[in-house]
């Protein structure tokens, strides 16, 4: 009996950039060293200032594309429609890929015959040795994949494979004015597509540098939030959520005192502390929201370098 190898699954890689130029360029290093490399990397470039033409034409040819309208979402539909690719495989330029990242994706699309996978998404610190108040606290509460597919029915695109043909059931992603992964992801569950928590789908992710960078993040979740609870429930859905968050870190504390994403009574202090600031900046934020302030004008000082 003659066996037939089984045909070859093509990944595309795609990648939205925006002034990141060191970072893509250890990304797409990470990519080229990888156990499985990618059949296509596509870098989608979303205005930089310098478009990374040498970094992409350095790394194993990435195609480059320029999206001229703002947002990780359009940036990364534009590398879709270029992409030809039976599975999707979508990382963010800041990003590091784990060497076995396309080896376990490719696995899953062909052995368990996934749809969508959402993998394990780890902060690399600095110095591993002496963590930063923001590397403590991100490391026990940022992109926990896991528990946004078991809750909320989506994953991150930062870490995110899907094939090709379940992508283009779904559509797009959507613009500024939606968190575009969580649309994406709930739409797609919303049609019945499983998606699929991986662990040993790993990326690295830096900490965000100072805590401006993270409150732009949450002002953007926020305005995208705040559009949503406009009735008159929901925005007294919305103060009660703003009062409870000022006391909500100390329900936290079981959570930090057994992360094993970080060690040390230090580090564990460092992600109290941290928690604490940035829930009391969000309780304050929500208040502006529902006093009136406009969710427009916070979407309109997106930050884009970190909104990758």
């Amino acid at each position: 009996m003659n066996i037939q190898p089984p045909v070859p699954l093509r990944i595309s890689v795609v990648i939205p950039h925006l002034n990141q130029p060191d970072q893509l360029r250890r990304c797409l290093a990470s990519l080229r060293a990888g156990r499985r490399p990618p059949d296509e990397v596509i870098v989608v470039d979303n205005g930089s200032a310098r478009l990374p033409e040498s970094i992409c034409a350095a790394n194993g040819s990435a195609i480059l594309l320029h999206q001229p309208l703002a947002g990780p979402g359009l940036a990364r539909n534009l590398g879709v429609a270029r992409a030809r690719g039976d599975v999707l495989a979508f990382i963010d330029a800041d990003c590091i890929a784990d060497p076995d990242w396309l080896w376990v994706a490719e696995r899953q699309m062909r052995n368990d015959k996934a749809q969508i996978i959402g993998g394990n998404v780890r902060i690399a610190p600095d110095n591993p040795a002496r963590l930063t108040a923001l590397e403590a606290y991100e490391s026990v509460f940022a992109y926990r994949m896991d528990r946004y597919i078991a809750r909320e029915g989506f994953t991150g695109t930062g870490n995110m494979v899907v094939r090709r043909a379940v992508f283009d059931a779904v559509g797009v992603f959507r613009g500024l004015h939606v968190a575009e992964d969580r649309d994406w992801g709930q739409r797609a569950s919303g049609l019945g597509y499983v998606i699929k928590y991986v662990p040993d789908l790993v990326v690295f992710h830096p900490a965000r540098r100072s805590f401006a960078a993270l409150q732009a993040k949450w002002d953007r979740q926020l305005a995208h939030d705040q559009i949503a609870h406009r009735s008159k429930w929901g925005r007294v859905k919305w103060a009660l959520k703003a009062a409870a968050l000022i006391p909500s870190p100390l329900a936290e504390v079981p959570r930090i005192a057994s992360s094993e994403r970080i060690n040390g009574l230090r580090n564990r202090l460092l992600a109290f502390g941290a928690l604490c600031r940035i829930r009391m900046y969000r309780a304050v934020r929500m208040a502006q929201l529902l006093a009136g302030m406009d969710p427009d004008h916070l979407l309109q000082r997106w930050n884009p370098s970190d909104a990758h």
